[in-house]
């Protein structure tokens, strides 16, 4: 049997890594990047509270509950990683999570009311919306460790933990009892 081979990538940075003055093409996506998100979360702070209200099971709207008092706070963290550099925190419309939001109210008004269908259905759509968040915070850290911007970098890696705690959240409201009463429901 042949042995597959690996390829190995050089951890080492070049010299200069790090040493952007803010005025790079790579600085300005990742304050782009920046907008993009705070517009996510701002926005996000709107439309949680309407799938909390939606969801049938208090398990879950506790779940919604919390998720909504944390995106409050990593608009907070935001701001302050604007500050940092220097800017005054602005958001730019995220299509991304427009669609999301949009299907989250799509999945509410698909679905009966009071039905652990709605609840399945409240949790795909949260975790969508949560691997986006994870995503873009994933990749906003990498980015401002290449930049030299640790303190950034440290504020946006907390932020980045909460969602991916939320989504395991999410999988275990899931997983405990709401997708199992779902597919007991018969049909309406």
């Amino acid at each position: 049997m042949a042995k597959a081979k690996t390829a190995t990538r050089s951890k080492k940075r070049p010299s200069s890594a790090g040493a952007a003055e803010g005025n790079t093409q790579l600085m300005k996506f990742f304050t782009d990047a920046l907008k993009d998100i705070y517009w996510a979360e701002k926005n996000l702070t709107k439309a949680l509270p309407k799938l909390m209200k939606a969801a049938t099971t208090e398990e879950l709207k506790a779940a919604i509950k919390t998720h909504i008092e944390q995106t409050k706070v990593q608009v907070q963290r935001l701001e302050e990683v604007f500050g940092l550099l220097g800017k005054k925190a602005q958001a730019k419309k995220c299509d991304a999570m427009e669609g999301l939001i949009k299907e989250g109210e799509s999945v509410v008004e698909d679905t009966e009311d009071g039905s652990m269908t709605r609840d399945v259905a409240i949790i795909v759509a949260s975790q969508k919306v949560e691997h986006y968040e994870i995503a873009t915070y994933g990749s906003l850290v990498q980015l401002s460790v290449t930049l030299g911007l640790q303190d950034a970098a440290d504020i946006l890696a907390e932020t980045l933990q909460e969602e991916k705690d939320t989504d395991e959240i999410l999988t275990g409201i899931a997983e405990g009892n709401i997708n199992w009463a779902a597919e007991q429901e018969e049909e309406a």
